[in-house]
Formats: C-alpha cells, sequence, structure tokens
C-alpha cells in the first residue's frame, strides 16, 4: 500500500495520485486536497492529525 507523501496515510493502490519528478522521484498523494495543498506549500495538517474515538460497548 502506498503511503501519502504530504499527510502520511496509507491508502488503497486503486485510489490517490501518482505524481512523478523530473528527477525520477515517485510522490503518491492519498486525495485532491492533498495535492492541492503541497501545491501551495502548505505543511501543517490538521484534518489527519485527529483520531476517531473507538468505543468499547
Amino acid at each position: 500500500m502506498p503511503k501519502c507523501v504530504y499527510c502520511g496515510q496509507q491508502y488503497e493502490s486503486p485510489r490517490g495520485l501518482t505524481l512523478v519528478m523530473n528527477d525520477g522521484k515517485i510522490n503518491y498523494l492519498c486525495s485532491s486536497k492533498c495535492r492541492k495543498n503541497m501545491k501551495m506549500k502548505r505543511r501543517k495538517v490538521r484534518w489527519k492529525t485527529k483520531k476517531k474515538k473507538e468505543s468499547t460497548t
């Protein structure tokens, strides 16, 4: 499973976007939201750091 270079989330291979840079480096992005924020050079990611609460009942 590829790992997003922007937010660090692992995702299934049919989803996402694969960018091949001019130097041959391959970047995987999980969503268009990550692609747009990477293009704008934003680094602080809040929406991926929140964890869901797991209920034990």
